[in-house]
C-alpha cells in the first residue's frame, strides 16, 4: 500500500529531478483524487526504480493471475481445461512466450483452446477482449471464454525529469481482474450481466490523438509514458463520436427528436446572434433515459469531471468512479471493473437495470458498451465472490473526502511556498 509519506519517499528518491520537477510531482498528486490506499509492486518498496528488472515485471504479472484466476475458476466450479477462449490484455509488458501462455502453462488448458494476447492498447483494453470474445460467441455456442486484465508497472517506472511523463507515477497504480464469461444458456441463471452492445472509435488516425498519449524515450534515453497536453482535447473527441453511436442504441426515438428539433433552432438561431440576440444554448442528450448508473474509467480527476459535464451526470452518479480513483488510483483496463464492484457493493444493481461502461486508451481510443444487470446483486450470495471493496465499503462516500497529499503538501499549490509553514520532513536531496 503506498501511503502518503512513502509517497513523498518515492519521489525524492529520484535523484534526476530538481525543486520544480518536485514541486510539479507534488501538486499533481494533492489534486489527482487519489488517496493513500492504493498499490504499487515490489520494486518500489525495495527502492528498485531506477533498475527494474524484467523478471519482476513477470513475477508481478504472475502473483496476480494465480491469485485472481485461481478464486474466479473456484468460486464458479469451472476447470482450466474446460476454458475455451482466453484473452489477455496487458499493455505495457511484451514477453516471450506470451503472457497468455504463461497461465495456460500454468493451469495446464487444453490444446484447442483460442488465445489472445494484447499488448500496447492502453486503458481502454478489456473491452476490446470482450469484443473479442462477444464476436466469437456470435459463432460458436457452449462456451467458457477468461478475460484476464491487468498491467504491469514494474519494468515501466519513469526515474527521469520530463514532466510529461513524471506524471504518470502519481497517476498509475497496481490492479486487475479476471473475467469469465459464457453463451451457454444452462449458465444464465447464475448470470450477473448480460453484454447488449459495444462500441469502439479509434481515432489513431489523427496526429493529435495519436501523439498524446504514447511510450517513448526522453532526452536521456530513458523510457517513460508520456500524457501530452492534447490528451483532454483528444479525450473529448473520441468520447463524442462515441456517444453518435450510441445514442442511437440507448436513447428513445422520442429524445432524439427532442435533441434534433433544438439542435436546428440553435442553427437557424446563429444568423440573429451578429444583430445582438442572445444565442440559444447548446442541446445536448439525455443518456440518463435509456441508462441507471455510469461505469466510467478512473483516468483521473478531469477525466472523471469531463464526463459529467459532456453527459450531465450528477455526483450520485459520478461517486462510484471518484470513489474508485480515491481507493485504488488508475488501474488502466482494469479499472473499470472496481468501479462495477463499487456499484454491486453499495446494492444499487438490481434486476434489469442498465450500466454504461466508458474507458478509453492510447491511440486514442474509447470504447463503451451497455450491460444488463441479470439479477440483484449485492446480497451474500456466494457465487458473486468476496467483492474488493468488502473491507472499506462502509467508509465510502465519506462525509469529506480527506486528502492526505493535500493536508501535507498543500502548501505547494501557492507560488509562496512562505505562506504555508513547510513540513520538517521535506527535504530537497
Amino acid at each position: 500500500m503506498l501511503s502518503t509519506k512513502l509517497s513523498g519517499e518515492v519521489i525524492r528518491r529520484n535523484k534526476n529531478l530538481g525543486l520544480n520537477e518536485y514541486k510539479f510531482l507534488l501538486k499533481a498528486i494533492v489534486s489527482s483524487g487519489i488517496g493513500e490506499q492504493t498499490y504499487a509492486p515490489r520494486m518500489v518498496f525495495e527502492a528498485r526504480e531506477e533498475c527494474p528488472t524484467y523478471e519482476e515485471g513477470i513475477v508481478e504479472m504472475e502473483e496476480f493471475f494465480n491469485d485472481s484466476i485461481d478464486k474466479l475458476l473456484k468460486r464458479q466450479g469451472v476447470c482450466p481445461s474446460e476454458i475455451d477462449v482466453l484473452v489477455v490484455n496487458v499493455s505495457m509488458l511484451a514477453c516471450m512466450p506470451s503472457l497468455s501462455t504463461q497461465i495456460i502453462n500454468h493451469y495446464k488448458m487444453r490444446e484447442g483452446i483460442k488465445v489472445y494476447n494484447l499488448s500496447g492498447m492502453g486503458c481502454s483494453a478489456s473491452l476490446i477482449s470482450i469484443n473479442i470474445v462477444e464476436n466469437i460467441f456470435k459463432t460458436q455456442e457452449n462456451l467458457y471464454a477468461l478475460v484476464v486484465t491487468s498491467e504491469s508497472l514494474s519494468p515501466n517506472w519513469y526515474t527521469g525529469n520530463d514532466r510529461s511523463m513524471i506524471l504518470a507515477n502519481c497517476l498509475f497504480r497496481s490492479g486487475g481482474c479476471a473475467i469469465l464469461l459464457t453463451n451457454k444458456d444452462e449458465c444464465k441463471s447464475k448470470s450477473m450481466f448480460k453484454l447488449k452492445f459495444l462500441v469502439r472509435k479509434h481515432h489513431g488516425a489523427r496526429e493529435e490523438s495519436y501523439n498524446c498519449c504514447l511510450q517513448k524515450e526522453d532526452d536521456q534515453g530513458r523510457v517513460g509514458f508520456h500524457l501530452g497536453k492534447t490528451l483532454p482535447k483528444a479525450a473529448t473527441s473520441a468520447l463524442i463520436d462515441n456517444l453518435k453511436d450510441v445514442a442511437l442504441k440507448i436513447v428513445p426515438i422520442k429524445e432524439l427528436i427532442r435533441f434534433a428539433i433544438l439542435s436546428f433552432r440553435r442553427r437557424l438561431a446563429q444568423g440573429s446572434t451578429k444583430s445582438g440576440a442572445q444565442p440559444l444554448p447548446k442541446p445536448s442528450i439525455n443518456f440518463k433515459i435509456g441508462v441507471d448508473h455510469f461505469c466510467i474509467h478512473t483516468g483521473g480527476k478531469d477525466v472523471i469531471d469531463g464526463i459529467g459535464l459532456n453527459l450531465n451526470l450528477t455526483e450520485y452518479d459520478l461517486e462510484p468512479a471518484r470513489m474508485t480513483l480515491h481507493r485504488f488510483g488508475n488501474t488502466s483496463a482494469s479499472s473499470t471493473w472496481y468501479v462495477l464492484r463499487y456499484m454491486e457493493a453499495k446494492r444499487r444493481l438490481k434486476k434489469g437495470d442498465k450500466v454504461f461502461m466508458i474507458t478509453f486508451g492510447a491511440g486514442f481510443k474509447c470504447n463503451s458498451c451497455l450491460w444488463e444487470v441479470v439479477r440483484d446483486l449485492g446480497g451474500d450470495n456466494e457465487e458473486e465472490g468476496e467483492n474488493v471493496w468488502k473491507e472499506d465499503i462502509h467508509n465510502y462516500p465519506p462525509k469529506t473526502l480527506t486528502n492526505p497529499f493535500l493536508e501535507k503538501y498543500g502548501w505547494l499549490q501557492h507560488e509562496d511556498p512562505n505562506t504555508f509553514v513547510i513540513p520538517d520532513d521535506y527535504v530537497i536531496p
